[in-house]
């Protein structure tokens, strides 16, 4: 019999894999298994100067420009045991020992090791678990089961349809994710130059620069400074309106100057003269339908729920946790539609939910598939309710205080789906006496999904549709005046920037929320967001300023990016083209960054003064002597010990001393040790080494 090492992504996908084949070990469709977890990403990159020759060590640490491209094919891209700073402790945490105990249990003669963890589309589950498998050097037989979620039946279906990708070689979704792991590594190229010419300037922030980051920022500085320049320029046009108050007007081409728009009020009323009191004519009704909009993406789920308070990275961590419970759909798709197998799975759950979320279940009479929600491709399918139902609306609050909004969101956006198209009266009509000034509005006539949601609605910032009038029209129109001006730039908003990644198609909603969520949060955050506004910080309007007009900050760069990562995956382009963008990017935007930063005081003022600290560094007294052959120097103090002048001869002696010390605790005992040369982060130096006590 076979025997198989099942490794999920965390100890929450374990769980469900128990669940789904029955125990941790066991036997499942005729082999023998183990269930291990992981905790997401266990490896990480070495630092840069570990990566290449000895003699090029300098220049990859150095935040020197004259260093800079790097030469991506001097680095071996050898990863590291990730390290953590445990939250309760705040000691440092690697993530060796786990891997050890992994690779101990590899070797109790497994027939193969089975990639379970999420098939996302990025290719980050495949990597990360690859990342592992190398580290734990394992030669034999590697498989990969796909699952949409993680759902026991989801879970069975894919053991029964392993995939063999021994050759990580030709394992596209890892390609596609070591890629993207690649090329954001050696983008801290740009947070260099950005960071080190900002400095120069007088900036002491850390400008941290990537694919979307930039595109973000720069995006909002953009539209805050619009604000700030921002003049209104009233103009005066003759409209005509009926007792209804249907406007007729004359159509502007766009971005045409037309002869009819005046600066001045005076110019308008001259030409009113020429107007009088007009018949509506040529009136037309067409009935049309409107089908329900597609399923929201997290980032449409993100900008709804934003102005309620909730942030990105509350919707992330609050998803993720109702996800591992099965009460949602996997979070971190690209899908805009489900599969037929998805549709027909959550079908018999629609009433409960319906009922759960306080919908009509009188609506939902569109039961059958619609073509444009429910496509034979896709894999995980567009964000959804899952097959747990809750049992009720205040039993989510234990995942989290947006649970409850995110699931009602996401029930009534899926079930707007079964509900029959809005159907309204399309009507158009214009003066006779005035032919080119003519009116359009719309009737509704049966409202049906937008009874249920109005996810369009939802996210356009609770605008009202000024086309949407019910009343008839009349049979004349007078003439009036119409005062206007140039439209003032809206706010920034997690709405508007959603929409406008989306329009530019930069990045997965998923994508677009955890790095919003990223830029939002720590000491070094870029931004804040509060209640769906976005407001940048001094780093994030200095990372800003560096990055305008450069490649780095451009949406269609950026979104050439995502296609040629998407690329390797597809065999279509290899890693080392793709990698080659790159220095192109380095090399076009350095120079820019550079003249960018002596733009900084002019439009943000004076650097602000960094804080000084109270507590001037202890100094310690360093000693030069002769020490085997060479000169050296040390510190005469190690811990609250100060060595004497014995002591220090025979540490040049190269003697062991012994001398009374206390651990940080307070605890006594004897320090034993000896003078050598020591590293401490890469650094050589000479001190004294303490022996290992005996235990």
């Amino acid at each position: 019999m076979m025997k198989y090492l099942i490794i999920t992504e965390k100890p929450s996908a374990a769980k469900n894999f128990i669940k789904a084949l029955g125990g941790q070990s066991g036997e499942y469709a005729g082999y023998a298994y183990q269930i291990v977890n992981l905790h997401g990403h266990m490896m990480t990159f070495k630092e840069p100067e570990e990566m290449v020759a000895e003699d090029l060590r300098t220049a990859y640490k150095s935040w020197t420009l004259k260093y800079l491209p790097w030469q991506l094919d001097q680095m071996n891209w050898q990863r590291t045991y990730l390290k953590q700073r445990q939250p309760r402790t705040g000691r440092l945490k690697t993530t060796k020992s786990e891997l050890v105990d992994l690779k101990k249990e590899s070797q109790r003669h497994y027939d193969a090791i089975v990639i379970a963890t999420d098939t996302d589309p990025s290719g980050e589950g495949d990597l990360l678990a690859w990342e592992v498998i190398d580290a734990i050097r394992w030669q034999g037989k590697v498989l990969r089961a796909n699952f949409v979620d993680e759902a026991p039946q989801s879970i069975r279906q894919a053991m029964n349809h392993l995939i063999d990708v021994s050759d990580k070689t030709q394992h596209g979704p890892y390609l596609k994710g070591e890629t993207r792991s690649r090329w954001d590594f050696a983008s801290m190229q740009l947070t260099r130059i950005a960071t080190t010419s900002a400095k120069k300037a007088g900036f002491k922030v850390v400008a941290r620069e990537g694919r979307l980051k930039s595109v973000i920022v720069w995006k909002i500085y953009e539209q805050m400074r619009a604000i700030k320049n921002y003049v209104k320029r009233p103009f005066y046009e003759v409209r005509f309106k009926d007792l209804a108050g249907h406007v007729f007007k004359r159509t502007v081409p766009k971005d045409e100057q037309v002869t009819w728009r005046y600066l001045d009020k005076e110019s308008a009323q001259n030409e009113k003269q020429n107007y009088q009191t007009a018949d509506v004519v040529n009136e037309k009704h067409v009935k049309r339908h409107q089908a329900p909009d597609k399923l929201l993406d997290l980032a449409g789920l993100a900008a709804i729920l934003a102005p309620r308070g909730f942030d990105s990275k509350e919707v992330l961590r609050t998803y993720q946790k109702m996800y591992e419970a099965q009460i949602v759909s996997y979070p971190r798709t690209d899908d805009q539609s489900v599969t037929p197998e998805q549709f027909a799975e959550l079908l018999p759950k629609i009433d409960q939910i319906a009922d759960l979320v306080g919908v009509n279940k009188q609506l939902l009479t569109h039961r059958e598939p619609r073509k444009t929600h429910v496509k034979s491709q896709g894999s995980h399918g567009a964000n959804r309710p899952g097959l747990n139902v809750p049992i009720s609306m205040q039993s989510l609050s234990k995942y989290g205080a947006s649970a409850g909004a995110i699931y009602g969101i996401l029930a009534k956006n899926y079930l707007a789906m079964l509900a029959e198209d809005y159907i309204y009266d399309h009507v158009t009509a214009e003066l006779r006496q005035y032919p080119s000034f003519k009116t359009a509005f719309n009737v509704p006539i049966a409202k049906n999904y937008k009874l249920v949601y109005d996810a369009q609605q939802a996210l356009q910032d609770d605008k009202v549709d000024e086309n949407q009038m019910n009343k008839p029209l009349g049979t004349q129109a007078d003439p009036y005046i119409f005062e206007g001006s140039n439209k003032k730039p809206s706010y920034p908003t997690t709405k508007w920037l959603m929409a406008f990644l989306e329009k530019h198609d930069v990045g997965t909603g998923a994508t677009r929320v955890s790095t919003l969520s990223e830029m939002s949060q720590g000491t070094r955050k870029m931004m804040t967001e509060k209640k769906g506004r976005l407001t940048l910080t001094e780093t994030g309007n200095v990372s800003a300023i560096m990055v305008d007009g450069t490649w780095i900050a451009s949406p269609k760069i950026t979104k050439r990016l995502f296609e040629m990562m998407n690329e390797v995956g597809e065999f279509q382009l290899t890693m080392a083209k793709a990698l080659d963008s790159v220095s192109q990017v380095i090399q076009h935007d350095m120079p820019i960054m550079v003249e960018n930063a002596q733009r900084l005081s002019d439009e943000l003022g004076a650097p602000k003064p960094t804080a000084t600290r109270t507590r001037s560094k202890k100094q310690t007294e360093k000693i030069t002597a002769q020490f085997k052959g060479q000169e050296i120097s040390f510190s005469k103090t190690w811990s609250d010990h100060t060595f004497s002048d014995d002591e220090l001869q025979q540490l040049l002696n190269g003697d062991e001393i012994s001398f009374a010390a206390k651990t940080k605790r307070g605890k006594s005992y004897t320090a034993t040790g000896y003078l050598a040369k020591q590293t401490y982060k890469g650094h050589p130096f000479y001190g004294f080494k303490l022996k290992p006590r005996k235990k």
